[in-house]
């Protein structure tokens, strides 16, 4: 299998080891955290790495306390949500003055885990978050290839277009049936696998609670605690609303979308350029594969959609310091600027609004608007 770099990711990881005495680096399954543990680890002369998912493993730390704090170095645990019984003793050699060891915890995110984590070790584990690959690292012209199949590793990779939908029909099937259960959380894969369906269809739309609960025949609490535990696992992401302005009526419900765009086609029956062509809609998977990839390249701390009721709509808003950077994400060939753009200009005080499409030409649409493709767009400089 190709070996795609990811340097960004690396720098990012080994800054974080640098400074803080244990680092997270959380992600969903299979999309690369210990090939990426491995390829920063190999930069420090003595590294310690458990699998906690290795019988062998958990006997090497059957007495954990006394088999880490002899250690030196950098100490890897992967897929610790399997031990949360280490967090406290995670604790207590941080704390150690000086300390001989730093600690890379690697987790399959939920909530649990990053409640644990952020709790018992407050103030002294920094967080990584990483996911598929990116336009970033596997480049432009690979664009619509990671748009139809997705950044997971595997399914990015597979050789045949037949392999890629094997893995990830297998990666749905084993996350719900196995890997769920493994974090702690007890509810029949079926109700999950056909609350995650649903999301897919409502993929970019305002989330409606009640509206999915009465579909799935669940109280309104219930649909609301499947959507959280899918956004702890790195699944789904619910992007929040933007309300500055009182003068106006604005949308409060977040927006939803499922992160990977691979396995959002895979649970929409789109397997192929023509299946993806001809779904109805088709501008909304665009939508939240190019949003991820903004956000892969600048974070998403401090970013929202704004809406109002009475029509006028901005896909992403950046706030940075005191700068605005609005985007919206068109699948259309030609985009123009409209009304709602040039409102959302206005209204959010924006330095710039930027119109995201697939094509490659780079034009202004208005006064501070542009059109641009996403490879250019992850260039910008904001």
């Amino acid at each position: 299998m190709k070996i795609i770099k990811r340097p960004t990711l690396i720098s990012r990881l080994m800054k974080s080891l640098s400074r803080s005495p244990v680092t997270a680096l959380l992600g969903p399954r299979q999309c690369g955290k210990t090939t990426l543990a491995r390829a920063a680890s190999s930069r420090i002369s003595r590294v310690h790495f458990f699998d906690l998912e290795s019988e062998r493993d958990q006997a090497r730390l059957s007495s954990p306390q006394r088999a880490l704090e002899k250690l030196r170095g950098l100490v890897v645990l992967d897929e610790i949500q399997r031990a949360p019984r280490l967090m406290p003793i995670l604790r207590v050699l941080a704390d150690r003055r000086p300390n001989p060891c730093r600690f890379l915890i690697l987790g399959s995110a939920s909530p649990e885990l990053a409640q644990k984590s952020s709790e018992t070790l407050a103030g002294r584990v920094e967080f990584v978050e990483m996911g598929g690959f990116s336009l970033d690292e596997i480049g432009e012209r690979a664009q619509d290839f990671l748009w139809l199949r997705g950044g997971f590793p595997r399914s990015f990779l597979a050789a045949r277009a037949t392999d890629s939908r094997a893995w990830r029909e297998n990666f749905i099937k084993t996350f719900l049936q196995r890997d769920f259960p493994q974090m702690g959380i007890r509810i029949p894969s079926a109700h999950l696998l056909r609350f995650w369906r649903m999301t897919a269809h409502l993929h970019g739309q305002f989330w409606n609670g009640a509206q999915i609960a009465g579909s799935l025949g669940v109280s309104h609490p219930t649909s609301r605690h499947y959507l959280d535990i899918l956004t702890g696992a790195f699944m789904i992401r619910q992007l929040p609303p933007w309300h500055e302005n009182a003068g106006k009526r604005i949308v409060k419900a977040p927006k939803i979308y499922l992160r990977d765009s691979g396995i959002l086609h895979a649970l929409l029956g789109l397997w192929s350029r023509d299946d993806l062509e001809g779904y109805p809609q088709y501008g909304f998977s665009w939508e939240g594969f190019a949003l991820e990839q903004i956000l892969s390249r600048w974070g998403d701390s401090d970013a929202y959609f704004w809406a109002t009721h009475a029509g006028a709509e901005l896909d992403l808003l950046l706030v940075r310091g005191e700068k605005r950077w609005g985007f919206e994400f068109k699948a259309g060939e030609a985009p123009t600027a409209t009304k709602s753009m040039r409102v959302a200009l206005s209204d959010l005080r924006l330095n710039r609004l930027w119109v995201i499409y697939p094509g490659k030409e780079r034009y202004p649409l208005d006064q501070k608007i542009e059109c641009l493709g996403l490879g250019d767009a992850l260039k910008l400089k904001i």
